[in-house]
């Protein structure tokens, strides 16, 4: 089975820090050029917690009318404060026409509640939402609630669930939820680009991180090629290139990637609602050293940089 990068989508704003709609075409035709086989829309990427409701939904609905079919769409839907409320949300983003609805663990139990209290609430968006097919996304914020096993179990026996993405960063629970899945419809992405080629081995559908807002030719190659018996070497040498730079591309994130998508020529402006701070010239100059970088893998590989020369400036 063919794996699938997914870019969680980063929002463009303009100089009055709106959305602006006509970068978000720019980096869609980036995104599919570079050859991501979908999108997830309004996540923590996109800043969704720094973005009203209608915006969330503006925003996903243009994701979906742009992207016109071409690639399955997710996106985060579970915001308000009660269950009632966020089952209402989850119906008016699901509206938008995404194939999946993602709910946020950590929406649907306190840090200090158990797994019985999070399955209770988890049954009642369930009952709330008819048929609307449903996802999961270990988002770090408001807290991460990595997903056990046993509730995925539950979950999947609904047969509503048909999207997840870990963020547990560990290759043993991975592979626990792994087999749980296996044989169901769900489609599972890593979001922790040092386990890459771990996670693709056991059998997750692809990756889904925010290095692909960098460079997603890279993880693109790496779902694509993760498996072949001929590319090891080069797997594994660019995991640990991965690996190696992983831990820079986060500081100052997202505004560290409107800045390297600046270096690659697309109209990003250094724009954000969730991170107010400039960046220094240090991380400039971080990041600079790795947009040098990526090239060098790119020709290693023997990989074609997407071109932004004729990207239009909004």
């Amino acid at each position: 089975m063919q794996k699938k990068f997914v870019p969680v989508m980063i929002t463009p704003y303009d100089l009055k820090a709106k959305i602006d709609f006509g970068v978000v075409e720019n980096l869609i035709d980036f995104y599919l050029a570079a050859g991501v086989k979908g999108f997830f829309a309004n996540c923590l990427s996109s800043e969704m917690y720094s973005i009203s409701e209608d915006e969330r939904l503006e925003l996903t609905r243009h994701v979906v009318r742009y992207v016109n079919g071409r690639v399955p769409i997710v996106a985060t839907g579970s915001f308000g404060l009660t269950i009632e409320d966020k089952a209402e949300f989850v119906k008016k983003i699901a509206d938008t026409g995404i194939d999946s609805v993602i709910l946020i663990t950590g929406h649907f139990a306190h840090v200090d509640e158990d797994d019985d209290i999070l399955w209770q609430r988890f049954e009642k968006i369930l009952t709330l939402t008819g048929d609307i097919l449903l996802g999961l996304y270990e988002c770090p914020a408001p807290y991460k609630r990595i997903i056990s096993p046993a509730i995925l179990k539950r979950l999947l026996d609904t047969n509503r669930l048909n999207y997840h993405k870990d963020t547990s960063c560990n290759v043993d629970n991975v592979r626990e939820k792994l087999a749980v899945a296996a044989g169901s419809r769900l489609e599972f992405y890593d979001a922790h680009t040092p386990n890459a080629v771990a996670s693709l081995k056991m059998g997750a559908a692809g990756m889904s991180s925010i290095s692909g807002n960098f460079y997603p030719e890279i993880l693109v190659w790496l779902c694509d090629h993760a498996n072949d018996p001929d590319k090891q070497e080069d797997v594994a040498w660019i995991q640990s290139e991965l690996q190696r730079v992983d831990p820079l591309i986060h500081i100052a994130y997202p505004m560290s990637a409107k800045y390297f998508l600046q270096l690659r020529g697309l109209p990003v402006r250094t724009i954000s609602r969730a991170h107010a701070l400039e960046l220094t010239p240090e991380q400039k100059q971080v990041l600079n050293d790795i947009h040098r970088d990526f090239s060098q893998w790119c020709k290693r590989l023997g990989i074609r940089e997407v071109a932004t020369e004729g990207v239009a400036s909004h």
